[in-house]
């Protein structure tokens, strides 16, 4: 066991270092995929059928929270100091949790849309209209508000007297951590466990029916197993280890406030950082759910690609014979 000073003592160089590389790359790529993914969704808007509606807002909380990373990006650039104020602060976790728990609701409705037309097409056939597609949107962010506004309330900066910086953390200060873990446990099963069982129960009830039913479309098989290595994707790599390390981290500075201190304390804080850029990657993942919802983007993603891997070596051809002296 260490000692209370050695244990409360935090090495923040990977936090500074690992961080901002994932934060400036993720925003990169994940806003030139959403904004083609939106591009291709209106472009396309009937050949998404029912789950259009829950595409577009996917897209929108992704965008929503890309914009925000080049401030956490200065963030942590500069040895954790927001320069930004304490609204923006609030704003910045806010439309992190909002990005989060919202991806994971409307992926939940793709996945009961999706089951629906495979497990009971002739009962909802004709039944689920684009404004049924609205409303059920609507009580998503409704309910996504709910869960998160409470976050609002915690303290989420402080300034350090000793080197001058402003904090701004993504949970809360070590006075408020025992009731911000009674608070993420429960945002924790509201906002994440339940979508999950919903998400593995309407899975693994189409996966009985695709391998038992010989009259499914072919097409259709290979969609829907698109779709769920789609989720399992997001939810093995993104969502599960974010939702386990963050608690855990909770728990372990309480432990420490407690003053009991272990060794494993400074594994599950890397592992926590960790996970916060994975679940960050959710926003670069998702617009694959828009190449699963259209063949044609696919196809030309394919295309474009074949393109490039052939360009390729006619450059290099070209440079060589430009760069080779006459005889």
């Amino acid at each position: 066991m260490k000692t209370n000073f050695s244990c409360g003592h935090i090495n923040m160089d990977f936090t500074h270092t690992f961080l901002p590389t994932v934060y400036m790359s993720v925003f990169i790529v994940g806003l030139v995929g959403n904004c083609w993914g939106l591009k291709s969704l209106f472009a396309n808007w009937k050949k998404f059928g029912n789950i259009n509606i829950f595409v577009l807002n996917l897209g929108v909380a992704d965008i929503l929270y890309l914009l925000t990373l080049p401030f956490l990006f200065a963030y942590y650039s500069a040895g954790s100091h927001w320069a930004f104020g304490q609204v923006f602060c609030k704003m910045t976790r806010f439309c992190f949790n909002l990005n989060l728990y919202g991806s994971i609701g409307f992926l939940t409705c793709i996945s009961v849309y999706r089951y629906l037309s495979i497990v009971h097409p002739l009962r909802v056939m004709g039944r689920i209209t684009r404004g049924h597609s609205v409303v059920i949107t609507a009580v998503v962010w409704g309910l996504v508000c709910i869960e998160i506004i409470p976050d609002l309330f915690f303290d989420k900066t402080l300034l350090n007297s000793s080197s001058g910086k402003v904090k701004c953390v993504d949970t809360t200060f070590n006075f408020s951590t025992k009731e911000y873990l009674d608070y993420s446990i429960a945002w924790t099963v509201s906002g994440f466990f339940i979508p999950l069982l919903i998400i593995l129960g309407c899975y693994g009830h189409v996966a009985v029916v695709l391998f038992n039913n010989p009259n499914i479309d072919q097409v259709m098989k290979q969609r829907c197993l698109k779709l769920v290595i789609i989720v399992t994707l997001l939810f093995s790599v993104c969502y599960i280890p974010y939702h386990i390390f963050r608690n855990l981290n909770l728990k372990t500075r309480i432990l420490k406030i407690k003053g009991t201190c272990e060794d494993w304390f400074a594994g599950i804080y890397i592992a926590h950082q960790v996970s916060r850029s994975l679940v960050c990657l959710n926003s670069a993942i998702n617009p694959l759910v828009y190449i699963h919802s259209n063949e044609n983007l696919l196809v030309h993603i394919t295309r474009l690609w074949e393109r490039a891997r052939r360009s390729v070596p006619l450059l290099f051809n070209h440079r060589i014979q430009t760069q080779t002296p006459p005889l």
